[in-house]
C-alpha cells in the first residue's frame, strides 16, 4: 500500500501493509532482513525492529499478521499501534518469554496491569495474531484465543518510557531476540 489511506472508504476490506517498512533506529539494534514475505528482526542489545512509513488510522480499525519466535526467550513480535492520539504496545512473549498484554496502561506495563495474560509460544511456530482498537476497547487474539480483552474509557494508555517509543505510530520490536512478521494487514472497522 503505497501513500495515504485511500482503502479507509472500503469498510471492511483487508489492505496489506507491504513496502513502506523501515528500520526503527533503536540504539544497538540488530539487522533487519526481508526474506520472501517475512520481515526478519535479528536480535539487538536490546532492540531491534520495523517502523511503518506511511498513513495509518487512529482508531476503529483491526490488524492481523503472523509472528513467529526464531531464537532467544524474551518477546519477538510484539506491535506498537496507534489508540487515538496514544499508543501503546502488544507484546508477545515478554518478561522470561510468556507474558501477553498491553504496555502501558495507566502508567503500568503489560506485566503488571490487567491485560497480563500468559501463553507458551513455541520457537520455529507462526502465530496468527490480530489486534481491534475501537473507541471503547483494545481486544488481541493468538489463533482464537483472545489474550486481551480492555475497556479504555477513562484510562490513561501509553508507551512504556524509552526506545519503544521509536516504534510508533506503528512498528514491530524483539528484545534480546530473533523474530519474525509476515502476512500485515488492517482493515478499517467504521
Amino acid at each position: 500500500m503505497a501513500g495515504g489511506l485511500a482503502a479507509q472508504s472500503e469498510v471492511g476490506a483487508w489492505q496489506a501493509l507491504a513496502g513502506e517498512w523501515k528500520e526503527t533506529p533503536f540504539p544497538r539494534k540488530g539487522t533487519v532482513k526481508q526474506e520472501g514475505g517475512e520481515i526478519v528482526l535479528t536480535a539487538g542489545a536490546p532492540l531491534t525492529g520495523v517502523t511503518w512509513g506511511g498513513a495509518f488510522p487512529k482508531m476503529n480499525y483491526e490488524i492481523r499478521f503472523e509472528g513467529m519466535r526464531r531464537a532467544g526467550g524474551d518477546f519477538f513480535a510484539s506491535l506498537t499501534f496507534r489508540v487515538g492520539e496514544s499508543f501503546a504496545t502488544l507484546v508477545t512473549g515478554g518478561w522470561v518469554g510468556d507474558i501477553v498484554g498491553v504496555s502501558s496502561i495507566d502508567g503500568w506495563d503489560a506485566s503488571d496491569n490487567e491485560t497480563r495474560n500468559y501463553f507458551t509460544f513455541e520457537t520455529g511456530k507462526w502465530y496468527a495474531i490480530r489486534l481491534e482498537v475501537t473507541p471503547g476497547r483494545i481486544r488481541a487474539w493468538i489463533g482464537e484465543e483472545r489474550v486481551v480483552d480492555l475497556a479504555i474509557q477513562g484510562r490513561a494508555i501509553g508507551l512504556r518510557r524509552g526506545d519503544i517509543e521509536l516504534s510508533s505510530p506503528l512498528g514491530f520490536a524483539s528484545y534480546n531476540t530473533t523474530g519474525a512478521v509476515r502476512e500485515v494487514a488492517y482493515r478499517v472497522l467504521r
